[in-house]
């Protein structure tokens, strides 16, 4: 074996995450092991992929969302193409950004990885470049003579020279705007931040901020603060898995799960009315060390 190639099957994506309502039907019903055996496993997955010895070239079309960036966005070579859509959405449900999410947002630039992980936006290829959740752009109608070569070569090298200038990234020139609202220590600073900026950028956080578990966006922000950009990829799934491990029972996700997924009315009824009602001490109690469950790798 000279590479391991992930790709998808279809155009419409890449994966945009895990079976989240067998994880409600049994949380629903009391049995917390189910969804965190499968997070552990995840995890440790996400973290295989990323200290694997060989190159892993991972083809991300269309949707890639929470789990589908723990598969492709800790490959050593990440490609995307005109469709792609990146994104952490997991505050939308009563999530925090896992599959070691949490690492690549801390690794963005300025304060974009808070913005991205407590709003959930879309990055385009462009975007996602500049974030550090993808490397080369090699436009899709290549990708099946890249792939063939791929398997016949298994020379890694080939990715490099199939790849083209990226599309401009709106992230990238609203950077700054954006770090000046979410480079805060505290939920409250972020939203006294956002109420004085414009653009569309800043209307869709408001937005965001006003629809997502208020629990989840602020643990997001506090795991923004505990990490460093030289944490290691365990260590942010061990944090992540403080919140995941006790968020059916303890944090909003059976009522995302139920609002957005099941009855899809789009009306969750959150633990906290707004992230600024969200106490120090609720964060502190959901990202608190599990003992003998915290994950080992």
């Amino acid at each position: 074996v000279s590479l391991v190639l992930i790709e998808a099957e279809g155009a419409k994506a890449f994966c945009a995450g895990g079976d989240i309502a067998e994880m409600y039907a049994t949380g629903r019903v009391g049995n917390f092991d189910y969804g965190r055996t499968f997070w552990r496993d995840e995890y440790r997955m996400n973290a295989r992929i990323a200290a694997y010895g060989k190159p892993v070239v991972a083809f991300m079309q269309g949707f890639t969302m929470g789990g589908g960036v723990g598969l492709g966005c800790h490959a050593s070579h990440r490609i995307v193409g005109e469709t792609s859509k990146i994104a952490m959405p997991e505050c939308a449900i009563g999530l925090v950004p896992d599959v070691g999410g949490s690492l690549l947002l801390r690794r963005a630039p300025g304060a974009l990885g808070a913005y991205l992980g407590m709003t959930g936006a879309r990055m385009g290829p462009g975007c996602a470049i500049h974030a550090g959740f993808a490397d080369a752009f090699v436009p899709e109608g290549d990708w099946p003579a890249l792939i063939a070569r791929l398997a016949e070569t298994g020379d890694v090298g080939d990715v490099a020279g199939a790849a083209e200038a990226a599309p401009g990234s709106p992230l990238a020139a609203d950077e700054a705007a954006i770090s000046s609202c979410f480079d805060a220590r505290s939920p409250s600073q972020v939203v006294a931040a956002l109420a004085g900026a414009e653009g569309d950028w800043a209307e869709a956080a408001r937005k965001a901020l006003g629809r997502g578990s208020p629990l989840s966006m602020a643990c997001t922000l506090e795991m923004q603060h505990r990490l460093t950009r030289d944490s290691t990829l365990p260590e942010a799934l061990a944090l992540e898995y403080r919140f995941t491990h006790r968020s059916m029972e303890h944090g909003d996700f059976i009522e995302g799960i139920r609002a957005m997924i099941i009855d899809k009315d789009n009306a969750p009824r959150w633990r906290h009315d707004a992230i600024t009602d969200v106490p120090p001490e609720a964060v502190d109690a959901m990202l608190a060390p599990l003992g003998d469950a915290d994950l080992k790798h």
